[in-house]
């Protein structure tokens, strides 16, 4: 009995230890990374293919000089790529010939690919002009969220789209998030007929909840899993009100971005819980939208995605709550 009170005592011990150890190493990560917000080591110029020039680069913080902008991220899509922004160029172009008024800029960030993603995103800026299609290189892995928070810190635009790569969601779908963007904008402004869109602050998240049910009985397992998993400790975390978090189709007005995008921290895959965090503390109305999607082969979401996420969702909860991670207004 004396033994296995022994056994016990030390399993306590270690559990306890192991606990600490790791509370202790969130809380030095999250301190670490108190000023990761601060945009010190993005490129401050973009380059033209066509010329070799030197494009000044443009801040969150200007004017608008587009309606719209597109951030794709792209690590490893030298395949995947092409498909998605032939989609993406065909649509805006037909849009743009119906309407004058109507300007756009896409912009690929890469990730560190290692590729020929950059190739494959640099071709399109010969094809298009650097004034439609920009390339922001990173020069190493950094993570999805780093890759779109870096390309909505150097767009142009009144609003600003993100979207996935593998054009997974059919890009016309765009013009539901920004019908819905426009309505909420003309709510929070009601007797200001010369409101501009831009400048008022409101997200749309493209949503796959309806798909749910359908996803459940066609989705891999470990996918399954990992979807339940995450929107428990989303809900936690924080809190609910958004039900798909993880749609790469999100649309943001000027105004909203430059509030989100200068304060996000995380990098790869809780940066959208991160958002939805944000939009709360800001206050920033958030409408979701359900979009067209379908699974595209190649997702880089595994088995070792879990500690990742488990992992950032913490350095959040962390961060925020203790206000190590101060917010910018």
């Amino acid at each position: 009995m004396g033994f296995l009170l022994y056994v016990a005592e030390t399993a306590v011990t270690l559990i306890c230890v192991v606990l600490a150890a790791l509370l202790a190493a969130i809380v030095f990560e999250a301190y670490r990374r108190r000023h990761n917000h601060s945009h010190l080591e993005a490129p401050p110029v973009f380059e033209d293919p066509n010329s070799l020039k030197k494009v000044a680069c443009p801040s969150i913080f200007d004017p608008p000089e587009k309606y719209l902008s597109l951030i794709v991220p792209a690590y490893n899509e030298e395949n995947r790529l092409p498909g998605a922004i032939d989609e993406t160029m065909n649509f805006l172009q037909k849009r743009a010939a119906k309407n004058k008024s109507f300007t756009y800029e896409v912009i690929i960030v890469d990730d560190g690919s290692k590729d020929g993603t950059r190739r494959v995103a640099f071709n399109y800026v010969k094809k298009y002009s650097v004034d439609n299609v920009r390339v922001i290189l990173l020069g190493r892995n950094c993570g999805k969220g780093e890759a779109i928070r870096k390309g909505m810190l150097h767009a142009r635009g009144e609003l600003l789209l993100m979207l996935d790569a593998d054009g997974a969601t059919k890009v016309n779908d765009l013009e539901k998030l920004e019908n819905q963007i426009h309505a909420v904008a003309r709510k929070e402004a009601p007797n200001d007929s010369n409101v501009v869109v831009a400048d008022i602050p409101v997200a749309a998240f493209g949503s796959r909840a309806h798909l749910e049910e359908k996803a459940l009985a066609s989705r891999k397992w470990y996918r399954n899993f990992l979807m339940k998993g995450f929107h428990l400790v989303v809900l936690l975390a924080a809190g609910s009100g958004i039900r798909d978090t993880q749609c790469g189709f999100k649309m943001f007005t000027r105004a909203s971005a430059r509030k989100l995008f200068s304060n996000i921290r995380l990098k790869r895959w809780c940066f959208d819980v991160e958002l939805v965090f944000l939009c709360k503390w800001f206050g920033i109305p958030m409408v979701e939208i359900s979009v067209n999607w379908s699974e595209i082969p190649g997702s880089k979401v595994n088995l070792l995605s879990i500690p990742n996420m488990l992992w950032e969702m913490a350095l959040m909860s962390i961060g925020y709550r203790t206000r190590i991670w101060r917010i910018s207004s």
